[in-house]
């Protein structure tokens, strides 16, 4: 049996552009990728803290260093510029494989500047 866990994530990114005209996908900042570990061509989740979108689409690179957080294609409908969203990746793993997999969490603040990195999500008090 495989389960799917959260991979990796760009939490609260900044959207910088919103592209409808633009091949789909989105282009995020190839420095975040690499810190984030999400690959180019990757299949990502993303959730627009900002209107409650969610969708489905995959990483294309953006310029390192540049923080660009661009949604393109049709789900530019579903962000726009100054929309905070997150940026997830999962993966399929075995029991035994998920018991030791420790998320990679990259923090993010208006400017797509990290702020902080973990390997975990504190349980969430009542």
């Amino acid at each position: 049996m495989h389960l799917t866990l959260l991979k990796c994530k760009l939490h609260r990114a900044c959207v910088t552009h919103a592209e409808v005209d633009y091949e789909g996908s989105c282009a995020i900042d190839e420095e975040l990728l690499k810190l984030a570990g999400i690959r180019e061509y990757e299949q990502i989740q993303i959730y627009n803290v900002t209107n409650g979108e969610r969708f489905t689409t995959y990483a294309i690179r953006a310029e390192p260093g540049s923080r660009v957080i661009s949604v393109n294609g049709a789900a530019a409908h579903k962000a726009a510029p100054g929309d905070r969203v997150i940026i997830c990746a999962y993966a399929a793993m075995t029991e035994t494989e998920a018991d030791a997999h420790k998320p990679t969490l990259v923090y993010l603040d208006e400017h797509n500047r990290v702020t902080r990195t973990g390997d975990f999500i504190p349980a969430q008090a009542a």
